[in-house]
């Protein structure tokens, strides 16, 4: 899935690389794109988010959600590379101790 602003991509190795912004603006089109990567995906789910350029609350948002997808499919998840915006976000919340951030 790709548009001007973010892309999801699934790398030779299963893990899938996400680029660009993760905003208002982008995350329901990449929700929308993942649902079907997901269902494919194995049982072990790695996100690496080096890519991201910039991400607000939503962003945020979108990583909740796909950890709440890859539970519903007996998956797990990791995020790794994550921004500082999504850290600081998490840790204010206090979700960085319930998401799989590395």
């Amino acid at each position: 899935m790709s548009d001007d602003r973010t892309s999801l991509h699934r790398r030779e190795d299963g893990s899938y690389v996400v680029r660009g912004e993760l905003s208002y603006a982008t995350v329901t089109p990449l929700l929308k794109h993942s649902d079907d990567l997901f269902a494919d995906a194995s049982d072990a789910l790695v996100v690496d988010l080096d890519g991201v350029t910039r991400a607000d609350s939503a962003g945020l948002s979108l990583l909740i959600e796909w950890w709440r997808q890859a539970r519903a499919h007996d998956k797990t998840i990791e995020y790794t590379n994550l921004p500082e915006q999504i850290l600081a976000t998490a840790r204010l919340g206090g979700l960085d101790e319930l998401l799989p951030l590395k």
